[in-house]
């Protein structure tokens, strides 16, 4: 049986059996990315980021370092997958045209582009700025397609996506509930002698048996002078007495997730550590006070930085005080659509959805990071996620 008479069977039986939305709610999202497309004298959409095409399809898969693509014209949609993706396209989304290449023959993703632009080649959007767009295909299709033109839409859809539906948040929920079991179990069991794997395994099992998918970023657990160094993870280290250890988790349900960083002392917190820990909870409390409706991002990041101040000499910060958060596969739950942060004029709107990862490092010596997820509401914000703020292993 090939990959055809695969995608035939599967389509009796068992399609879109585990699309994670009604119908109802994928047309409304397509009815606003047409909308915007002609606004923005787009004549065709070729989607290869598979959060979007998840976004306006459900398609999900492990599998994401593969060429697929998602081509949306005023009328149409085509899904375009792999031979060995055919199954999770046809289980996961409800498209009525989903054409497959052998996995093995990446040249064969180019006729079925090309037929399906034809006629709406004059602009045609592509998010130039994603890893997922191939070189490859792009000149493929400018080779066969003469008077084709691309332009950049990678700001179309992120504007849509930026602003969740009650679905979406319902999802994050769950998200944030399991992400906190996970790390409730992981941080009650730190003790000296244990490894930052020891850690990282006892919150992964937590999050898998309390219902997580694959996530998009495994747990991340550092120790001591290693928690100090960004984006380090887990990597035998032992926890020894006094150590800070640094917990950052974030569970996926249906996709979506929730993140969450905390931090602990294996013993008696110091007076610096104390101090940092309490600059991390006053720079969260500053933007809760400025998330709300209307607020632009920059507006929120000074308040921020006003709260930070203080410490900003002796610590390390990203400079990014929020991050907007949906579905997402690995390697990141970054979405990507709005940043809170200085120079960003965009404002807030009642059902975006922030992680504010706020972790202040002292280069050398440890970092302490504490962070919520967070909906911004018609009134303000308000915490998906519920970060106990301790310092110490045990209530």
């Amino acid at each position: 049986m090939d990959f055809n008479a695969y995608q035939k069977v599967l389509s009796g039986t068992a399609r879109g059996k585990e699309c994670p939305f009604p119908p109802e709610e994928f047309e409304q999202r397509l009815a606003r990315v047409r909308a915007r497309m002609s606004e923005d004298d787009v004549s065709a959409l070729l989607l290869t980021d598979p959060a979007d095409i998840f976004y306006l399809t459900g398609y999900s898969t492990f599998e994401v370092s593969v060429h697929v693509a998602l081509v949306v014209t005023p009328s149409d949609l085509l899904l375009q997958v792999p031979s060995i993706e055919m199954g999770p396209a046809m289980v996961t989304t409800r498209v009525a045209r989903v054409v497959g290449y052998r996995w093995e023959g990446i040249g064969e993703v180019l006729i079925p582009l090309v037929e399906a632009l034809t006629g709406y080649e004059d602009r045609v959007g592509v998010d130039f700025w994603h890893g997922s767009l191939r070189h490859g295909v792009i000149e493929g299709i400018r080779a066969r397609l003469s008077d084709v033109r691309f332009v950049d839409s990678g700001a179309l859809l992120k504007k849509i996506r930026k602003v969740k539906s009650a679905a979406e948040l319902e999802y994050l929920r769950q998200s944030a509930g399991i992400t906190a079991i996970g790390l409730e179990a992981a941080v009650s069991a730190i003790q000296p002698g244990m490894t930052d794997n020891d850690i990282a395994a006892i919150g992964a099992e937590a999050l898998l048996s309390a219902g997580s998918e694959f996530m998009s970023m495994q747990p991340i657990v550092t120790v001591g002078s290693r928690s100090g160094v960004i984006h380090a993870n887990h990597k035998r280290q032992p926890v020894g007495a006094g150590d800070v250890v640094f917990l950052e988790f974030g569970a996926a349900w249906q996709r979506y997730t929730a993140p969450m960083m905390q931090t602990v002392v294996a013993g008696e917190p110091t007076r610096h550590m104390q101090k940092v820990f309490d600059g991390c909870r006053q720079v969260v409390d500053a933007l809760l006070a400025n998330i709300r409706p209307g607020v632009t991002f920059d507006f929120a990041a000074q308040a921020a930085e006003r709260a930070l101040a203080p410490l900003a000499k002796e610590v390390f910060f990203s400079g990014v005080f929020g991050y907007t958060v949906g579905a997402q596969f690995p390697p990141s739950w970054v979405e990507g659509s709005g940043f809170i942060a200085r120079g960003q004029s965009s404002a807030f709107q009642p059902g975006m959805v922030f992680h504010l990862p706020i972790c202040l490092r002292v280069p050398g010596q440890w970092g302490i990071g504490c962070s919520e997820t967070v909906v911004v509401t018609d009134k303000g914000s308000e915490c998906l996620t519920d970060n106990p703020w301790r310092l110490s292993p045990q209530p």
